[in-house]
C-alpha cells in the first residue's frame, strides 16, 4: 500500500506543479490577446487624425507595444517602431486594423534584438510563475489531501477481501474487482484534485492520451489479453476438476491446477505441461474421469471358410468371464470388414476404470478372446507367401522335410519350442494380470496440491460443462 501511496502521490504532485508553474503564467501573459475584441472600433470622428490618436494612445497602454507608432492618411495606417518578437508585430497590425475607416496597414515595425529587451519578458513570466506557484501552495496542498483521502479509501475498499469473495464467485474475479476499485479511486482523486486546481482541461487531455496507448497497447498484447479472458472463462466454466484425466487437444495428462494464465498438467510420463488458457478454452476436450464406465474395442480376425458368428459368441463369452469386465453393459461384437483371405471382427467391453486399469484391462481381454477363439479351433490368419521358379526345375533334398506341391517347394513350419518360465517371469505375470488402476500420477498430483501454494482457479462449487 505505501509504494502504490507514493507512486500515485508523486505523479500527482508533477502533475500540479507542472500545472502552477507552467501553462497558467503563460495563459495569464497572454490574457490581454484573448481578451481583445474582434469587431471594428469606432471612434468619435472618422478623419485620418482621431484614428492616429485612437491608435498611438492603445498602444501606449499595452506594454509591449508602447514603442510603436501610428500615422494615419486618407485611411492607410503606417506603424513604426521596435518591439520584441514576431507576436506583438502581429498584433499592433491586428488592432490597427479594426478601426473603422482603416483601409490598410503599412507595417514598419522593427524586432528589438537587444539582450534587456529580449531577457524582460521571460523574466516578468518566471516572476510572475513563481509569485502564483507561492499563491497556489495552500490549493495544490488541499487537492494533494483530497486525492489521498480518496485513493486511501480506494485501496481500504478494495482490500475487503470478506466483500469481494462475497459478491463475486471465484477469487480470480475477486482479485480483478478489487483491482478495479483501486484503479477507480487513482482516477476519481486525480479528477476532484485536478478540479479543485482549475485544470480539467488537461484531465481531459491527459484522458485522452491515455485512451489512444492504451488501444495501442491492446493491439500489441492482445494475445495476453485474449489469454486473460479465457482465464476467467474458464473459472467462471469450469469444464474439469483437480486430477481429472484430460485430452485437451493432443495434450494428455492429470489436471493439477488452473491459474490465471495456463492449465498445468501432468503426463501420464510424470512430466509438467503448461498449456495457455486461450489454447484450452478453444480446445476439444475429452474428459475421462467425468464417467468411470469406459469402453475398450480390438479387433481379432478368422479365417475366411469360418463361421464369423460363432467365433463372435466365443469371444464375447471369454470376455464376459473376465472379473474385471462389467455384466451391464454386456460385451459385444460385429464384423468391421471382409478380406481375400479373413473376416475382421471388433470385439467391445465395459470396465470401470475407478477401479480397473484401463489399458491392462484391455491387453488381458485380447489375450482371452484370442485363446478362446484358438481352442474352439478357429484358425487366426497368418501371412501367406507364395514362391514360383518359372524355366527350371524344383530340385529337394532328401530329409530336410521340403515337400513339392504343384511345382513348387513347400517348407514345413518349425515348431516353436514353449518356454518355460522362470520364477522372476511368473512374478511378472502376477503383476501383468493385476488390473487395479495405477494411482501414481493421481498420487503425485495430490502431493504437489497440498504442498505448493500456487494460487488456484478451480472451484469444486463452481458448475462443471
Amino acid at each position: 500500500m505505501t509504494t502504490m501511496l507514493s507512486r500515485s502521490l508523486f505523479l500527482f504532485i508533477a502533475l500540479a506543479a507542472f500545472l502552477t508553474l507552467g501553462p497558467a503564467p503563460l495563459a495569464a501573459a497572454q490574457a490581454p490577446t484573448v481578451s481583445e475584441p474582434t469587431e471594428e472600433i469606432s471612434v468619435s470622428s472618422s478623419d485620418d487624425g482621431a484614428i492616429e490618436s485612437r491608435i498611438n494612445a492603445i498602444f501606449a497602454e499595452v506594454g509591449a507595444l508602447n514603442a510603436v507608432s501610428a500615422e494615419v492618411n486618407e485611411g492607410v495606417v503606417s506603424l513604426s517602431g521596435t518591439v520584441a518578437d514576431q507576436a506583438d508585430i502581429d498584433r499592433a497590425v491586428s488592432i490597427a486594423s479594426r478601426f473603422q475607416g482603416v483601409v490598410t496597414v503599412e507595417q514598419s515595425i522593427e524586432r528589438d534584438l537587444s539582450v534587456d529587451r529580449s531577457l524582460s519578458p521571460a523574466i516578468a513570466n518566471l516572476e510572475n510563475s513563481l509569485r502564483r506557484g507561492w499563491e497556489a501552495l495552500p490549493l495544490v496542498g488541499l487537492a494533494i489531501a483530497v486525492f489521498v483521502v480518496i485513493l486511501v479509501l480506494g485501496h481500504l475498499l478494495a482490500s475487503w477481501s470478506a466483500l469481494w469473495r462475497r459478491v463475486t464467485p471465484n477469487p480470480f474475479l475477486a482479485e480483478i474487482a478489487s483491482q478495479a476499485v483501486r484503479f477507480i479511486a487513482v482516477v476519481v482523486g486525480l479528477v476532484m484534485a485536478l478540479n479543485l486546481v482549475g485544470a480539467t482541461a488537461l484531465m481531459g487531455a491527459i484522458l485522452g492520451g491515455a485512451g489512444v496507448i492504451g488501444l495501442a497497447i491492446g493491439f500489441a498484447v492482445r494475445d495476453t489479453v485474449e489469454n486473460y479472458i479465457a482465464s476467467i472463462m474458464l473459472s467462471l466454466r469450469q469444464p474439469f476438476r483437480a486430477n481429472d484425466h484430460v485430452l485437451i487437444d493432443d495434450h494428455e495428462g492429470r489436471v493439477v491446477r488452473l491459474t490465471s494464465r495456463a492449465t498445468v498438467l501432468m503426463t501420464l510420463d510424470g512430466n509438467h505441461l503448461r498449456v495457455p488458457n486461450s489454447t484450452v478454452f478453444k480446445a476439444v476436450i475429452l474428459n475421462y474421469t467425468r464417467n468411470p464406465e469406459r469402453r475398450f474395442e480390438f479387433e481379432l480376425g478368422v479365417d475366411a471358410e469360418d463361421d464369423p458368428v460363432a467365433a463372435m459368441a466365443t469371444g464375447i463369452a471369454a470376455i464376459a468371464g473376465l472379473d474385471f469386465v462389467l455384466d451391464e453393459p454386456k460385451p459385444d461384437a460385429i464384423i468391421k470388414s471382409v478380406g481375400d483371405s479373413n473376416i475382421v471382427i471388433r470385439f467391445m467391453g465395459w470396465v470401470n476404470q475407478s477401479q480397473t486399469n484401463f489399458g491392462k484391462a484391455r491387453s488381458l481381454a485380447i489375450r482371452a478372446a484370442k485363446d478362446a477363439v484358438e481352442e474352439a479351433g478357429f484358425t487366426l490368419p497368418e501371412p501367406i507367401y507364395r514362391l514360383r521358379f518359372d524355366g527350371a526345375p524344383v530340385q529337394v533334398k532328401a530329409g530336410t522335410g521340403v515337400t513339392v506341391s504343384e511345382g513348387r517347394a513347400v517348407a514345413p513350419t518349425p515348431a516353436r519350442p514353449k518356454p518355460a518360465a522362470t520364477p522372476d517371469a511368473r512374478t511378472a505375470e502376477a503383476d501383468v494380470l493385476d488390473t487395479r488402476p495405477d494411482d501414481h500420477i493421481a498420487e503425485k498430483v495430490d502431493e504437489e496440491r497440498a504442498q505448493t501454494g500456487e494460487k488456484d482457479l478451480l472451484d469444486s462449487g463452481r458448475p462443471v460443462e
